[in-house]
């Protein structure tokens, strides 16, 4: 028998990697119910690739945990779980202003040491700010919670503008729609954009939006308005034109309004700027080109729009925290 069949019979297939959720009593379960949305279910459209192992651990496993909402569910495991998990994620605490239980809080700090990633959605970030990881970190929850949290945890760099953010081993979303976000910014790393948005697709969202992007949008739910259609006409017309030159001018022009009008209608709708957005969509374009192997970083720049490598570095970098050649590298390693 050749030698490399011999060793395929004697190594194990790679281990799964498991994330931890925790449930909790008087917990909202839109947060929980995303987590295992994302990493529970089977996913025979991503081809061959080991998914998750879910884990729903609480501190007092196999006892009714009542939700919001007028119903109770069972978690199998205990902190002991979670403790050992690859990736740890806390979708809320059940009182921002009460303490974080000394169980919960060993868990967490033991995670971490072992390499473990830790996640927070929404009021979540009051549990891993008791661990004292996120001291002198940048970190984000709901923007109702962001004034408590900075309050409590003044050692903690709090930002209630942003949808997410990455701070390598811990991670914090703002309120349960941005849990969204930020689950599937996690399978990006882990398994790349192809694999990302064909999560998306079946959760029927958008791919990708920017953890930068602002979490509160003035008049966010209104009656839809002329100017909404423009912006949206100057949208669709900028995705499939990403490769050319787009300026606020040409834009407007798309949507037919007066640059200083599509500026506030474009703000307002989509809660950054219109340039700040092209960036994230030529980010997001590039990125299953960078997996795909084909073209060098230079000709990938020039694909989706960049006037330079060099912008195009300094741009990536800022949104994906790793260069261009070191996403290739992660993710040829995936393929």
């Amino acid at each position: 028998m050749p030698l490399s069949a011999m060793l395929a019979i004697a190594s194990p297939p790679p281990a799964a990697h498991t994330v931890a959720v925790l449930a909790f009593d008087g917990m909202a379960p839109f947060e929980l119910g995303v987590v295992v949305e994302v990493f529970g279910l089977n996913r025979p459209e991503v081809g061959d690739i080991p998914w998750y192992e879910l884990r729903v651990c609480a501190e007092q496993p196999g006892s009714d945990l009542r939700a919001v909402g007028g119903f109770s569910l069972r978690a199998e495991h205990g902190l002991d779980v979670l403790a050992t998990a690859d990736t740890v994620i806390v979708p809320g605490v059940a009182d921002a202003r009460g303490e974080v239980s000394p169980a919960l809080v060993d868990a967490l700090r033991t995670a971490h040491a072992r390499g473990a990633r830790l996640v927070s959605i929404c009021s979540g970030a009051f549990a891993l700010a008791a661990t004292g990881l996120l001291d002198g970190q940048r970190a984000t929850t709901h923007w109702r919670y962001a004034e408590l949290l900075a309050e409590r945890h003044p050692s903690v760099e709090v930002d209630a503008d942003v949808l997410y953010v990455d701070n390598g081993s811990v991670l914090t979303s703002a309120g349960s729609a941005a849990g969204i976000d930020l689950c599937l910014y996690l399978v990006r790393s882990d398994h790349g954009a192809t694999v990302a948005n064909t999560v998306a697709r079946r959760f029927v969202v958008p791919p990708h939006r920017d953890g930068g992007q602002a979490q509160f949008i003035e008049a966010a739910v209104r009656p839809m308005a002329e100017e909404d259609d423009g912006v949206a006409r100057s949208m669709a017309w900028a995705l499939e034109r990403l490769a050319s030159p787009l300026t606020v001018p040409s834009l407007a022009r798309a949507a037919r309004m007066s640059e200083r009008s599509y500026l506030r209608h474009f703000t307002r709708r989509n809660g950054t700027s219109p340039i700040r957005w092209v960036v994230a969509q030529r980010i997001a374009a590039s990125l299953p080109l960078l997996e795909a192997g084909d073209g060098t970083v230079e000709e990938v720049a020039a694909a989706v729009g960049f006037d330079s490598p060099a912008t195009y570095r300094h741009h990536f970098a800022r949104a994906m925290r790793t260069t261009p050649t070191g996403y290739r590298r992660a993710f040829a390693r995936v393929a």
